[in-house]
């Protein structure tokens, strides 16, 4: 069965969800049914609760996405009404949930889509680590503009075209060399 293949009760998995990213931007990292396999392989690795598997994936997202409470645990109940997972017994008042036979089952005939998403996920951890290049086309829209507004400029000799260039030139081997 594949992520977007009805569910063994007949329940179609590739209805979308949403997500919440840092800074309160809003978009989708995954469709319904990559977000059960997801969750299944967190519960797989230990048994869960809805909080931590809300703070596994923001956390190896570095941070950057978090599902929201209406997205995991619907999702959990989905997957506890299906029998991929069931509850276990812990102390305390969260519901905690671990992997049934059927659960590993699924996991293992979505091994691809299941990687495509653990990839997403280390995607947005690497991309959160990049700076953001803004300040960079700021400053080359500026210079353009002030070529411009120079090269218009009856002083602006060949001369001083020669000593732009030259200067251009020199930052550009000094950034390259960074």
């Amino acid at each position: 069965m594949h992520g977007r293949d009805f569910g063994p009760r007949g329940r179609h998995f590739g209805r979308e969800h949403g997500g919440s990213f840092r800074g309160g931007r809003r978009g989708r990292v995954f469709d319904a049914s990559e977000l059960q396999l997801v969750v299944l392989d967190l519960i797989a690795e230990q048994n869960r609760h809805g909080y931590e598997l809300i703070r596994e994936i923001e956390s190896r997202s570095g941070g950057v996405y978090a599902p929201s409470p209406g997205m995991i645990y619907p999702t959990l109940s989905l997957l506890l009404e299906i029998g991929l997972i069931e509850e276990v017994e812990t102390e305390g008042a969260r519901k905690s949930f671990a992997i049934t036979e059927a659960g590993r089952a699924h996991l293992a005939d979505n091994q691809e889509p299941l990687r495509a998403a653990l990839a997403r996920i280390a995607v947005l951890a690497e991309a959160k680590d990049r700076a953001d290049p803004a300040p960079l086309r700021r400053a080359m829209g500026n210079l353009r503009q002030v070529l411009v507004a120079a090269a218009d400029k009856p002083r602006f000799d060949e001369k001083k075209i020669l000593e732009a260039a030259r200067l251009i030139d020199e930052v550009a081997g000094t950034i390259e060399r960074m």
